[in-house]
C-alpha cells in the first residue's frame, strides 16, 4: 500500500451519537485520556467517581496481571464547576508514569505475531511501535474512564451494569446468580462469581505465566434495569451497537447476546421467549433473546458475552519477519504483559455496554 502523510490520517476514535467519546493517546506516550460530549449538565461527578472504576482496570495490582506499575490518577481538566457537570465537554488525562520503552527498541521493526504492528504499519506507514502505541491495551483507560460517566448516569435511572468472568480456557464457571455477581467479582484477582472456579482459573494462569505463554476467555456483562423500547431499527439495533462497541476492544474476537450462537442448536419452540402478566407488566418467561427483540430493549436483563483472545505478547520463541529489511526473523517478546486480559478487561466491557446505553437512553428520550 503506498503512504502519503499528507492524506493518511487516523480516524474512527470517536463514539456514540448524543453521548460522544473520543479517546487519545498511546500506551508510552506522555498521557492518556478522553473527551466526552453529550453529558448532561448538573450531575454530580468528582475524579474519585471516575479513579473508582480505573482503579478496577489498574495494572499490577495481582500476581496475574502485568508487572506495570501505574496509578492511573484521573484529572478532570473541563467541563465539571462547583462539583457539577456544565453540559459542555468534560476532558480527562491519566499520566503514563512507569514506562519502559527500551524492550521494544529490538523489535520496532519487527511484526509481532498476534499484535497490530503489521497493520498499522500498512495503513500509515509510521507507528508508534513503544508498548504497542494507539493499539496498545492501555487505550481503554479512556474508556473506562467515559464509562464511569455513563454509568453514574445510568444508576441514577436504577440501571445497574455489571460485569464477571465466565471462562478461563475451558474452565467454565457454574451459573451464577445477579447476587453473587455482586457479592464476590471483586472478591478475588480473575474477577470470577463462582469462586471455585476462580481458584482453578488462577491457579491456570499462574501456571501459564510460568510457561511464558497466555491464555484467553469469555467475559459476560449484565445491564439491569433497562428500560424497554431502547434501540433504533433498522441499523441501529441495539445489539448492534453493543456488538460493534464491545469489539472495538482490541482483545475481543467475539460477541454474543442472550442464547448466543446456542440459538444455532436450538428449535424455534425451545429458543421463543414466551409472554406473562406479572403485576401488571409484560414480562418474558425465559430470556434467550437477552433483553432485545427486533433491536429495540424489551426491559428484561441484557445479557452480553465477549470472547477474550490469549494475551498476543508472550514469551515463547515464535517466528515472525523484519518488515524493514523483508526478511524471516525468530522472536521472543519480552517486558511486562497480562498472562490472562480477561479480568482486567471485565470493567472495560462493562464501560462500553455503559456508553451503548447511555447514548441509547438519550437518543430515545429526545424523541
Amino acid at each position: 500500500m503506498n503512504h502519503n502523510s499528507f492524506f493518511t490520517t487516523m480516524s474512527g476514535n470517536s463514539f456514540g451519537q448524543l453521548f460522544r467519546v473520543t479517546t487519545w493517546g498511546e500506551s508510552h506516550g506522555e498521557a492518556l485520556g478522553v473527551v466526552v460530549d453529550g453529558c448532561p449538565s448538573g450531575l454530580e461527578l468528582a475524579e474519585e467517581d471516575i479513579q473508582h472504576e480505573l482503579d478496577r482496570r489498574r495494572p499490577g495490582v495481582s500476581a496475574i496481571t502485568t508487572e506495570r506499575k501505574e496509578a492511573d490518577t484521573v484529572k478532570i481538566l473541563s467541563g465539571v464547576f462547583d462539583g457539577k457537570t456544565l453540559g459542555t465537554p468534560i476532558s480527562m488525562l491519566v499520566w503514563n508514569k512507569d514506562v519502559d520503552s527500551s524492550v521494544y527498541e529490538p523489535l520496532k521493526d519487527i511484526a509481532r505475531p498476534g499484535q497490530a504492528d503489521f497493520s498499522y504499519q500498512q495503513k500509515y506507514g509510521i507507528r508508534d511501535h513503544r508498548g504497542g502505541g494507539r493499539a496498545s491495551g492501555r487505550e481503554t483507560v479512556a474508556r473506562v474512564a467515559a464509562g464511569a460517566i455513563a454509568k453514574k448516569i445510568l444508576a441514577g435511572r436504577a440501571v445497574q451494569v455489571i460485569g464477571h468472568v465466565v471462562e478461563i480456557c475451558g474452565i467454565r464457571a457454574r451459573a451464577v446468580s445477579v447476587e453473587e455477581i455482586t457479592k464476590n467479582t471483586e472478591s478475588n484477582a480473575v474477577r470470577c462469581a463462582d469462586l471455585e472456579a476462580a481458584k482453578s482459573m488462577e491457579a491456570l494462569i499462574k501456571e501459564v505465566k510460568g510457561e511464558g505463554d497466555s491464555v484467553g476467555g469469555i467475559v459476560e456483562v449484565l445491564a439491569l434495569g433497562v428500560p424497554s423500547g431502547l434501540g433504533e431499527p433498522v441499523f441501529d439495533k441495539l445489539d448492534a451497537e453493543l456488538a460493534k462497541a464491545l469489539m472495538s476492544i482490541g482483545a475481543v474476537k467475539g460477541v454474543e447476546l442472550g442464547a448466543g450462537f446456542d440459538a444455532a442448536k436450538l428449535k424455534g419452540s425451545e429458543m421463543n421467549d414466551e409472554f406473562y402478566m406479572e403485576e401488571g407488566r409484560i414480562r418474558a418467561r425465559t430470556n434467550n433473546a437477552g433483553g432485545i427483540l427486533g433491536g429495540i430493549s424489551t426491559g428484561e436483563p441484557i445479557v452480553c458475552r465477549i470472547a477474550v483472545k490469549p494475551t498476543s505478547s508472550i514469551a515463547k520463541l515464535q517466528r515472525s519477519v523484519d518488515m524493514q529489511k523483508m526478511e524471516e526473523v525468530e522472536v521472543r517478546i519480552t517486558g511486562r504483559h497480562d498472562p490472562c486480559i480477561c479480568p482486567r478487561l471485565v470493567p472495560v466491557a462493562e464501560a462500553m455496554v455503559a456508553l451503548v446505553l447511555i447514548d441509547s437512553l438519550l437518543r430515545a428520550e429526545r424523541v
